[in-house]
């Protein structure tokens, strides 16, 4: 099972895009922790302008997530991406432009 950190805060809706990309786009399952950042000061002057900020056990981290390419690189770059899944978000968004 992957491990992930989610540095977020409440009703953020770039987060919440992230969120549901991370659950279509990974392969096999997951944990998910939420950090909520707006409770120390230290997480918020690192994340505060950086959120949703996606952190893997090995504490490599992923800004900008919400969007579907970087999130699909990077999960692609830990052998987490469900191929299938990727190619038909890719299709849909092709067909829809």
């Amino acid at each position: 099972m992957t491990h992930l950190t989610l540095y977020t805060t409440l009703g953020c809706h770039l987060c919440e895009q992230l969120e549901a990309l991370l659950g279509a786009l990974h392969q096999g399952e997951y944990r998910l922790e939420r950090v909520e950042i707006s409770e120390s000061d230290a997480l918020m002057a690192r994340y505060g302008v950086r959120i949703p900020v996606l952190m893997d056990e090995a504490g490599e981290e992923l800004d900008l997530g919400f969007e579907a390419p970087r999130l699909a690189a990077w999960l692609a770059k830990r052998g987490w991406l469900d191929e299938a899944a990727w190619q038909r978000l890719e299709q849909g968004r092709r067909s829809s432009r």
